[in-house]
């Protein structure tokens, strides 16, 4: 049997993905019930982070600490990651000593020649393309709330970033609609766009893209990297705010979400963030317990 890699979200199927869904959320139970569950016990899980992080870092160290398993954490400046050493040689010698890796990154091609040269499961952390992990605790966080998402709708207002790009491959697979709302020059990769088929529609208005929506989503308008670029951003993104008067197009009920961290005040006002509406607390704990699911489904599947 090939090993098994998260790169994306499809790489798992719809239904993959539901029972993946399902056991985030009784691992999650079984915490707070304080019920011991370590499956990976013994199970050694190798973190590359060439960019930094708090929730990921944070998450999958307590989450294998909690399965009875170890994290181990690597950086470029550790290691030779920062010296040169191809990524190929890399993941041969890390994928002979541990069960997992996980990878934080830039440009996601290091990801795949990480997986395509690793003898053990591959998780994609973050990248400059992708953010599947935190597409789990964002459809763990609505499933909670809502029950399934299939056909909903949800609204993404901002960049068409990694983040965008993981909403577009999680309505491929969840089978919802999403309206994405972005500035000209700033628009999702055309072919993950068209991936997406008639699910997706693009807008140039917030108001637009929010309108009858059952989720509203956001990000920071300039990610890691592109801090030199923060004033531009500022300019072309400042009708892409989500305030009182986009929420207000959306459905009474509908949710608020945002991975973290939150620059209050630019993509979103702290009256949004603190409504009722908003669930960013509850969505980011829960990367800790989707994730979970995650490291079991692909390292126990190793024993």
């Amino acid at each position: 049997m090939s090993t098994r890699h998260f790169l994306s979200l499809l790489d798992f199927t719809s239904d993959e993905l539901r029972v993946l869904i399902a056991q985030a959320i009784d691992v999650k139970q079984k915490l707070k019930k304080g019920i011991s569950h370590t499956p990976l016990s013994g199970k050694l899980l190798a973190m590359i982070f060439e960019k930094s992080s708090t929730r990921t870092r944070v998450s999958f160290e307590a989450g294998m600490y909690q399965l009875g398993g170890h994290a181990m954490f690597l950086s470029p400046r550790d290691s030779h990651l920062g010296r040169g050493e191809p990524i190929e040689d890399s993941a041969r010698v890390i994928s002979s000593m541990v069960d997992g890796i996980l990878i934080r990154t830039f440009g996601h091609d290091r990801i795949e020649a990480l997986a395509q040269n690793s003898r053990v499961p591959v998780i994609n952390g973050l990248s400059d393309l992708l953010h599947p992990c935190q597409l789990l605790a964002d459809m763990q966080t609505w499933f909670e709330q809502r029950g399934d998402i299939a056909g909903a709708r949800v609204a993404w207002i901002g960049d068409g970033n990694n983040m965008c790009h993981s909403y577009i491959n999680a309505a491929i697979r969840f089978d919802f609609e999403l309206a994405i709302a972005c500035p000209r020059g700033h628009e999702p990769e055309a072919a993950i766009l068209d991936s997406g088929g008639d699910r997706i529609s693009l807008h140039q208005s917030a108001l637009e893209a929010a309108s009858d929506a059952d989720l509203v989503v956001t990000d920071v308008w300039a990610s890691m990297g592109q801090e030199e670029e923060q004033q531009q951003r500022i300019e072309a993104f400042s009708s892409y705010q989500v305030n009182q008067e986009v929420m207000a197009r959306a459905n009474d009920e509908a949710l608020f979400m945002h991975c973290l961290p939150a620059h209050r005040g630019e993509e979103v006002t702290s009256e949004v963030l603190d409504s009722p509406q908003s669930v960013i607390w509850q969505e980011a704990e829960n990367r800790l317990h989707a994730q979970k699911a995650l490291l079991e489904f692909l390292l126990a599947a190793e024993a």
